[in-house]
């Protein structure tokens, strides 16, 4: 493996035995998951209800009540389905109470399957409405998009980052709304890596973006039903907002003990293992690292082909991380940053989910990385999502783990005290 820098490099023989125990491990872990209560194989058909009823089961069982003589518009994409499947599109436009008249994609588009920055519009084959995408020309519904609208129905399942686009999607779509003067309807779906952690950095004021919408720490343990009303009541909207509430779902719930079908949200979230470590992997993304996109492992894995492996491992083993394993590897991404490059990694195994922390995982990553490579790791390009310049400060001053997550933690308390009065659960 080539490397700019001068450190140690790994021998072929080292290089195969930690891939071949990378691959081990993986396959051991997978195995533990699959035997999880509630973990269900994507190959079986869904026999009885699961434990939570999502929004959609909730307004389906309830005759549509609230959508009955309106013209909506559905903002939903692959995710938005009943636990038996049937797309909530096909629910809403099959029902004799509501006129579905208006589809819109977020990112990924209606099928979650496109990765790309510019998505145009599109049809849906099952109902033949056309699908306006808002992840293209537009970010948010036009006024001439809602002419036919008389309320907005968003259902999308979420992943419980603050960087993940689907909130952004949700947001602004409740700014257009209370411009048009259109009602409002979440069908919430749960949390899935819970609804009780919370972890920032905070995101800075006036740092707002599409991967930064609101004032959120990177992990807000909030729904999206939940997240609507805070967004409502301190972006100062007067909308009508409604949120249908899942029932059975627990904050402490994640979403292995839900009883629903896993649907990969976007190509690159293939699983709850990855949906955990996100919040932490994710943040570096924007970075020169390579996060595994391109790779079976999205978010499992993480390293460029300036790291050493051995040598990188040894100094996150070193920090002791709680709930979590760090192995040395080697991976070539097929697409993306990095594409057809040996990369110099770690692959993460979550051993203990209770005593894991992914934004302390993340904070170890980026101090780790700031000590072994200084030069090579440009580390500011993490900025976007990390949104948060103190933390950025003290990573690159060099400070430990524990220093730098005293900065991660400020003003999460009073976060936590903004969000309580918007819980639902």
């Amino acid at each position: 493996m080539s490397s700019t820098t001068t450190h140690r490099q790994v021998t072929l023989p080292d290089k195969a035995f930690y891939s071949f125990l990378s691959l081990g491990i993986r396959v051991v872990h997978a195995l533990l998951i699959a035997c999880l209560p509630g973990t269900r194989l994507l190959s079986e058909e869904p026999t009885s209800e699961p434990v939570v009823r999502t929004g959609i089961e909730v307004l389906k069982r309830d005759n549509f009540r609230g959508l009955r003589g309106q013209r909506v518009g559905l903002i939903s994409n692959h995710t938005g389905v009943d636990w038996q499947g049937n797309p909530t599109a096909v629910l809403l436009h099959e029902s004799s109470d509501v006129a579905l008249t208006t589809l819109f994609s977020p990112e990924h588009g209606f099928r979650g399957v496109l990765d790309q920055s510019d998505i145009g519009d599109a049809k849906d084959d099952a109902t033949g409405l056309k699908i306006y995408s808002l992840y293209g020309q537009t970010r948010k519904p036009t006024t001439e998009m809602l002419s036919n609208v008389d309320t907005i129905v968003f259902d999308i399942q979420d992943i419980g980052a603050r960087f993940y686009t689907y909130i952004s999607t949700m947001g602004e779509a409740m700014k257009a709304a209370d411009q048009s003067g259109k009602r409002f309807v979440v069908l919430d779906r749960p949390n899935p890596i819970n609804g009780v952690d919370v972890a920032g950095p905070m995101l800075d004021p006036g740092d707002e973006s599409f991967v930064g919408f609101h004032h959120l720490p990177i992990r807000h343990g909030m729904t999206i039903g939940e997240l609507a009303k805070m967004f409502r009541s301190e972006l100062g909207l007067s909308l009508d907002l409604e949120i249908v509430r899942c029932e059975g779902w627990r904050r402490e719930m994640t979403f292995d003990q839900t009883g629903l079908v896993w649907i990969n949200p976007s190509p690159n979230m293939r699983s709850l293992t990855q949906a955990l470590l996100y919040p932490g992997v994710g943040m570096l993304e924007t970075s020169n690292l390579s996060v595994g996109r391109g790779t079976d492992t999205p978010f499992e894995v993480i390293g460029a082909s300036w790291i050493d492996p051995i040598e990188w491992a040894k100094e996150m083993r070193s920090e002791q991380i709680p709930g979590v394993t760090v192995v040395p590897i080697q991976f070539t991404p097929d697409s993306s940053r990095y594409r057809d490059e040996v990369c110099g990694g770690i692959n993460l195994v979550i051993s203990n989910r209770a005593k894991f922390d992914p934004l302390h995982l993340g904070v170890a990553l980026a101090v780790t990385l700031q000590r072994l490579y200084p030069d090579q790791w440009q580390a500011e390009k993490a900025m976007r999502l990390l949104g948060n310049r103190a933390t950025m400060n003290a990573i690159v001053g060099g400070q430990s783990v524990s220093e730098v997550m005293r900065v991660t933690n400020q003003n999460v308390d009073q976060f936590r005290q903004r969000r309580s009065q918007f819980l639902l659960y």
